[in-house]
């Protein structure tokens, strides 16, 4: 049976770079070198991906291999890549904005919501602004089959200042396991159970990247808005890796579905920086979801103990939509109901 193409990706440079490299990323070089195959090369800009929104707020450099997207009065930004794809290894080194980010979010995820409106799977890192002095927060979360009703949100604090150089942040998919990476390090691991059904995400997903206004929500519950006075806010990312069967490719695909394992040392290993756990908070679930499996240490990620309010409420696909629009001058139909969920 054929074998799906896969799409070109930067891993011998890294392997080859990581000698000259510090412990953190030669240690994710090695990581990712493990995962990839050794003839993968680099894609610019204009080989993998495509402008969602934004008009000149987003910004191509080096060769088209670094992106700038920024949020000002007028807009965000955001792109996509040019493909979707079933299962594989996605990742960007990112440098946040500095200085006063309330209510600034930035967004690099998976979604399908562009081809399955009610319901899309989606993949996500979100990293929420703060008010100067406060570091940034990052969220993953994860929805299967427009489950987006019961928010699986987990949120970290980040052991550096993700504005002050760039960090890798990946997401490795397989058919029964999710991991989140920030660097090295994985943060997050979500194992497909007979109890989620199909609220594990399973159908081929396209790559996004958006900075955006969250003011209603992404700062202490909303309390905190976007002050334009700092603005242009600029995110920007390099080393964006696409590794994924091709959406209509023949299985099986090489690499690309590789059981995504944590290694069990490694288990447990972001929960030191989490302060907010969906599956702990018995204030929004009285009783944890089916996958939930929790003991008396829920105690200590309730919300109303930590002083912290819960992500947000879940939001309709319209709310999420008009939460982007309210921001954009041109919403492509891959951004329709997915303001940032």
């Amino acid at each position: 049976m054929a074998r799906c193409s896969l799409l070109p990706i930067l891993a011998a440079v890294l392997l080859a770079a990581s000698l000259s490299l510090p412990p953190r990323a030669a240690a994710y070089a090695a990581m990712v070198d493990s995962l990839l195959p050794a003839s993968a090369t680099a894609l610019s800009f204009e080989e993998g991906y495509t402008q969602l929104f934004g008009d000149s707020n987003l910004m191509l450099h080096g060769d088209g291999k670094r992106v700038h997207i920024s949020l000002d009065e007028r807009t965000g930004a955001g792109f996509a890549s040019q493909g979707a794809y079933h299962h594989g290894f996605f990742s960007a080194s990112i440098k946040l904005p500095a200085d006063h980010t309330a209510g600034v979010v930035v967004a690099f995820y998976m979604s399908n919501g562009d081809v399955y409106e009610r319901t899309h799977d989606e993949l996500d890192f979100e990293f929420l602004g703060n008010v100067r002095g406060r570091e940034w927060r990052v969220q993953t979360n994860v929805y299967g089959n427009g489950s987006t009703a019961a928010g699986r949100e987990e949120r970290y604090g980040l052991w550096f200042d993700p504005t002050q150089d760039f960090h890798r942040y990946a997401i490795r998919w397989s058919h029964d396991t999710i991991i989140f990476y920030v660097d090295e390090t994985p943060i997050r691991e979500v194992v497909r159970t007979a109890s989620m059904g199909a609220q594990f995400p399973s159908k081929p997903m396209s790559l996004y990247a958006t900075i955006w206004d969250g003011s209603s929500w992404a700062t202490s519950g909303g309390r905190y808005k976007v002050n334009y006075k700092y603005a242009p806010y600029v995110a920007e990312f390099t080393d964006l890796l696409l590794h994924g069967c091709p959406a209509g490719s023949p299985p099986p695909c090489e690499g690309a579905a590789a059981a995504a394992t944590m290694p069990p040392e490694q288990r447990g290993s972001g929960r030191g920086t989490m302060t907010y756990g969906y599956c702990y908070d018995r204030v929004r679930y009285p009783a944890p979801l089916p996958e939930c499996s929790v003991g008396a240490e829920a105690e200590a990620f309730l919300p109303v103990r930590r002083g912290e309010t819960a992500p947000y409420p879940p939001l309709s696909s319209d709310a999420r939509s008009e939460a982007v629009k309210k921001h954009v001058t041109y919403v492509d139909l891959r951004l329709t109901g997915h303001g940032k969920s």
